[in-house]
């Protein structure tokens, strides 16, 4: 288990006009692996903390809609078109940041991964839990308690 920072994080897109704060900790850390998410990153998967949409903020310029432009809605900055974050209808009240734009991704760690299905053969994660596709609904209520509990701070002393 990695440690998550100190609240707020910080983070931005390649050029940094776009800049984002995120004040609650993240729900759910996740990697994923369906093509198109290999083809928008140009990489294996995108790397996500899901952030409840309240605790998260962009703090500078105005990123635009990218993507297919369906339920899910890819956010990108307007000059780089670094791919910032997700947000989507069928999954209300988050906000799907891509971990790599903040400031410091070193504590992030994959809890999930999803769409295994279209995994490249070498590109494994160290996720605890893995679905073929996406995991089903009714799942998510176990699994972000369970990363939670994992990601609990303990007090010092």
């Amino acid at each position: 288990m990695s440690e998550h920072p100190d609240l707020p994080y910080e983070g931005g897109c390649r050029c940094g006009q776009v800049r984002i704060k995120v004040s609650t900790p993240p729900i759910l850390a996740a990697a994923c692996h369906c093509k198109g998410c290999q083809r928008m990153t140009g990489s294996a998967y995108s790397i996500t903390v899901t952030i409840p949409s309240d605790g998260f903020a962009v703090t500078q310029g105005e990123p635009v809609m990218g993507g297919m432009h369906g339920d899910v809605h890819h956010h990108h900055c307007p000059h780089c078109l670094s791919w910032v974050f997700t947000t989507a209808e069928f999954f209300q009240g988050v906000v799907n940041l891509r971990a790599t734009m903040l400031d410091d991704p070193t504590w992030f760690v994959p809890f999930i991964e999803t769409y295994t299905s279209e995994m490249l053969p070498w590109a494994g994660t160290p996720a605890q839990h893995s679905y073929e596709k996406f995991p089903d609904f009714a799942d998510f209520p176990k699994l972000i308690k369970e990363y939670a509990a994992e990601h609990e701070r303990k007090p010092n002393g």
